[in-house]
């Protein structure tokens, strides 16, 4: 299949500087970027933790990862409105010795890694993303257990901190390892989240426990407290505190939980980077249709070309040419639905599918089934069957999608419902739904928006979408919000008005509901309410899709073996 892949069609053109759409989106960036240095400095500082002789999760994590290939996730995800801002852990995609893995670590920063409010439902999204994309799980464990001055928001529920455990049992069931790198005290819960990985590599001073020391000291009051009850507490407090529960001496002499046992942060991590390699995977050169390349345009690009101006149009293929090898791509079904781009490309020379929404003014006499002209950035019939067709024929050459939304809706009116657009959108889930569970990620490239943000493989798709990014240029709402400011509060105008009433009251509600919408639309919210899983530079986009790319390749469940995809021949013909 090499003259299919290794030289594609040419893809993109120079672009002239926006300098206003530029600093507008830089703008937006370094928001977003100070927001990630609080959410990092939150807690106690490096150098208290460093006088006790211990590491930071971010200096472990900057020790184990290969340079540069560190993609975080969830940074100002805070879904609880988490006192510390945070969800107390830290999360993304990275290489480790040469091998692809979901990365995950307690922040020992913030209450010495304790179960906080919002931390499950973070958790149980790397344990999605482990799971689509059949990479290694490596935890960095430092958990001191629950906080328990708010255990309703942590303990009990069905996404609840014991979710967790179960997704590492699934993931073992899969065939998915997970590894744990244990540090610090780590009782109850804490004993459970280091008790649940696949193999377990203890730190000399780490101990696991059902109870720590403070639940074993108290665990017989007489239903109240007395002086003479807290005196046996203290006792109890400071023999447990010496000597605690579940020590290394328990774990690796005794029960054999703990597989080693090492004497430094840095044994312990080089050690769990030697395992790491042990774990199945491909050679990258097993699955690349070509010798990886970078874009021939630069990403500096990407400020001029995406519109901050949402009423703006641009060119999204010149934005994909930004961000794909050699700006090379084969488009399938050129001239058919023209409001959706579909087409293969090449990131770090593995084969991916694209969907795009296309922006402005569509072909004179488009959509075929309506005498309005079609607009891009909507959903019509040909656009809704082309994706079915794409999407399908995807699944069945096990080529992972990436989808760039922007996306103002699906036509609406009564020849749209005759045009079948209302079955057809669903037709679409289906077909993702049905594509073998092929992996696929989504990038909010503008607006993600009503039903379309659903058919699109948003996080809904959560069978199929790995993760989805946004970015500086990023809205998602249900309809723009004087669309639904209108849907709210006309039939309330019309009332007032046929009463004789004033409107100015309705219409401050209706000016109201609008700056609610925007308020609740941009990126920052997005990613901390977990609309999106980050909020990624421009400049620094392509590095996530090479960190996705490679995950999908590096241990897949099936295979289609290149010269028997189908796909490239109906493009090719």
């Amino acid at each position: 299949m090499r003259p299919y892949f290794e030289k594609m069609q040419d893809w993109g053109k120079p672009v002239k500087p926006n300098k206003a759409n530029a600093e507008q989106i830089e703008k937006i960036e370094k928001e977003i970027a100070d927001l990630v240095l609080q959410k990092k400095n939150a807690g106690i500082p490096q150098e208290v933790v460093n006088k006790r002789g211990e590491w930071t999760v971010h200096q472990r994590l900057e020790y184990i990862l290969d340079p540069g290939t560190w993609a975080p996730l969830h940074l100002l995800y805070d879904p609880m409105d988490e006192e510390s801002g945070t969800t107390g852990v830290v999360d993304g995609l990275g290489r480790i010795n040469g091998r692809w893995c979901v990365v995950i670590g307690f922040d020992n920063k913030v209450l010495a890694g304790a179960w906080i409010a919002g931390q499950a439902d973070n958790i149980l999204r790397v344990t999605d993303i482990a799971k689509r994309l059949r990479c290694p799980l490596v935890w960095l464990v430092n958990c001191s257990g629950v906080k328990l001055t708010e255990q309703e928001k942590v303990y009990a529920n069905r996404r609840g901190n014991g979710t967790t455990f179960f997704r590492h049992a699934e993931l073992n069931k899969l065939g998915v390892p997970v590894l744990a790198a244990i540090y610090g005290t780590n009782p109850a819960g804490g004993g459970y989240q280091g008790i649940s990985p696949t193999l377990l590599l203890a730190h000399k001073d780490c101990n696991i426990a059902v109870g720590g020391a403070g639940i074993v000291s108290g665990m017989a009051p007489k239903g109240y407290f007395d002086e003479g009850m807290a005196e046996q507490i203290i006792e109890a407090t400071r023999k447990f505190k010496a000597v605690p529960p579940g020590r290394v001496e328990i774990h690796y002499d005794q029960t054999g939980f703990f597989r080693e046992v090492h004497p430094s942060e840095k044994s312990l991590l080089d050690s769990l980077k030697q395992w790491v390699v042990k774990l199945p995977a491909y050679d990258a050169s097993f699955f690349r249709v070509a010798k990886p390349a970078e874009p021939k345009f630069p990403a500096e690009d990407l400020y001029n070309i995406v519109a901050f101006n949402q009423k703006m149009v641009y060119d999204v293929e010149q934005v994909m040419a930004r961000l794909t090898d050699s700006s090379e791509h084969m488009e399938f079904r050129p001239g058919y639905g023209p409001e959706v781009y579909t087409g293969l490309v090449k990131i770090d020379g593995f084969l991916m599918a694209v969907v795009a929404n296309r922006q402005g003014v569509l072909p004179k006499g488009y959509p075929e089934y309506a005498p309005y002209p079609g607009i891009g950035g909507k959903f019509y019939r040909q656009g809704l069957i082309k994706l079915n067709e794409f999407v399908t024929l995807c699944g069945r050459d096990r080529i992972p999608i990436i989808w760039f939304q922007d996306t103002s809706g699906i036509d609406v009116g009564d020849i749209a419902e005759k045009a079948e657009l209302l079955g057809l959108g669903q037709s679409l889930i289906y077909s993702i739904e049905q594509a073998n569970n092929i992996p696929m990620m989504a990038v909010i490239l503008r607006k993600g928006t009503a039903a379309a943000h659903y058919i699109m493989a948003g996080p809904q798709a959560n069978n199929n979408n790995a993760f989805t990014l946004g970015c500086a240029t990023t809205e998602i709402y249900v309809m723009h919000g004087e669309t639904a400011a209108v849907a709210s509060f006309a039939r309330r105008l019309v009332k007032e008005k046929d009463a004789g009433k004033p409107l100015e009251p309705v219409i401050k509600s209706m000016n109201k509901t609008v700056q609610e919408y925007v308020t609740k639309s941009r990126p920052a919210y997005c990613a901390k309410t977990g609309m999106v899983d980050e909020v990624v530079a421009f400049k620094d986009m392509r590095k996530y899709l090479v960190a996705f790319a490679n995950c999908c390749y590096q241990n897949p469940v099936s295979i289609t073996p290149q010269h028997q995809m189908i796909l490239p021949r109906i493009i090719k013909g």
